[in-house]
């Protein structure tokens, strides 16, 4: 059973774009403004932004700040989200935060249109818990697309864009040019726009001109990173570069991060459900058709000649046909099941779509159940991979025994 305080968020709406930043700006000045005194790296994109935000807040940590992170959905618990050097929210003094939130905006508990969705109240609870606890810097993480998201009523010092992919479509928009103004949505009149190299040409430009449309000096991080990488598979290299890049802006906007700082973080940063190795199972949360073929791609690289069980779950707006063809030509048997989420799309509306992408696939009632028949066929040097939503990854890290800091 939740907490009282996770009770409470899991009790509001979970998503209203349009008119997020206004209710936000009216709770903000409520609360006296605490995002006004921290000085913000804001980090959007499709894929590779939470592990842009590991990196670079671990080099800040490293460089000696004491360091705000804020990052969404978490895998195991709420706490997750909000962290100061690496340590999670204590449930006390998240309870009192929330307590703080509440009684500033006695206009959200009459509800109606002006009552906070869940995601703009837990990124009121990491402004406010970052400006009391004296975070000298925070990496913020964008929730979905950029423009309307609650993180963009933060003015920051730098803001970072990652490959841009199709997901969220029916929010974003159906091209990759649509989905990159939204993203570019948080660029800002004079503040640093750094963006990943590997962007398609339709998201590039649609972020080049509107980095120039709100005036933000433009910048293309190098395609890769050179030095060590903590984080596994082929493309946090080029994670690495965005991290390595906006944190060299941060440096000339007045956040000290020298270049061995930069260097440690990006070789100790950790971010679990990404290509993250649990009692012999790989925990990944590559859930759009971009971060599947990334795992599909690092896989083989990884585990050389080991034929991979595929535990498999998605959400009902995700291209889940886009993430198995990716996936087909790395996996060898694939099980399908619900994430935990009442958003879950059901396998068995998908099996037959699967069953002419893979040799074998078979249909389970619960992830424990996925997860025990495909340790079972792994037997003799096969790999157990669970995929396909951060929801699923979660209760994979639960039932593997590993739980929140």
């Amino acid at each position: 059973m939740p907490s009282a305080p996770i009770a409470y968020l899991d009790s509001l709406q979970p998503l209203a774009m349009r008119l997020g930043l206004e209710r936000m700006e009216r709770a903000l000045e409520a609360l006296g403004h605490p995002e006004r005194g921290l000085r913000v790296l804001h980090v959007a994109g499709t894929n590779g932004k939470g592990s842009v935000c590991a990196m670079a807040a671990e080099a800040l940590r490293l460089a000696g700040h004491r360091t705000g992170l804020y990052t969404s959905p978490h895998l195991v618990s709420f706490r997750e989200r909000i962290a100061v050097d690496g340590l999670p929210i204590s449930e006390e003094t998240l309870a009192r935060r929330i307590e703080e939130v509440r009684r500033a905006c006695p206009w959200h508990e009459a509800g109606g249109d002006d009552r906070l969705t869940y995601f703009e109240f837990a990124t009121l609870l990491a402004l406010v818990h970052f400006a009391e606890v004296g975070a000298g810097a925070v990496v913020l993480e964008v929730g979905l697309g950029g423009r309307f998201d609650a993180t963009n009523a933060v003015r920051p010092l730098v803001c970072a864009v990652n490959r841009i992919g199709l997901d969220h479509v029916e929010m974003l928009g159906k091209t990759l040019g649509a989905i990159a103004r939204e993203k570019a949505g948080i660029f800002k009149a004079g503040v640093p726009a750094l963006v990943a190299h590997a962007q398609p040409a339709e998201a590039m430009e649609a972020l080049r001109e509107e980095a120039s449309r709100r005036g933000a000096p433009f910048e293309v991080a190098p395609a890769t990173y050179e030095g060590p990488v903590a984080l596994r598979g082929p493309h946090q290299r080029g994670n690495a570069a965005l991290a390595a890049a906006a944190l060299r802006r941060l440096d000339g906007a007045g956040v000290p991060v020298p270049a061995g700082a930069i260097a440690a973080g990006i070789a100790q940063a950790r971010w679990p459900g990404r290509l993250e190795e649990v009692a012999g199972v790989v925990l990944d949360g590559a859930h759009n058709p971009d971060g599947a073929a990334a795992l599909a791609a690092a896989l083989p690289a990884l585990y050389p000649g080991r034929p991979v069980e595929l535990c498999f779950g998605v959400l009902a707006d995700k291209d889940h046909l886009g993430m198995l063809q990716a996936l087909a030509p790395a996996v060898r048997g694939l099980h399908l099941v619900a994430p935990a989420s009442p958003r879950a799309r059901l396998p068995a509306g998908y099996r037959v779509q699967a069953e002419a992408l893979f040799p074998r696939v078979d249909l389970h009632g619960s992830l424990a159940e996925a997860l025990a028949c495909a340790r079972e066929r792994a037997v003799g040097g096969g790999l157990p991979v669970v995929a396909g939503s951060l929801y699923l990854v979660g209760e994979a890290r639960a039932l593997l025994g590993e739980r929140a800091g």
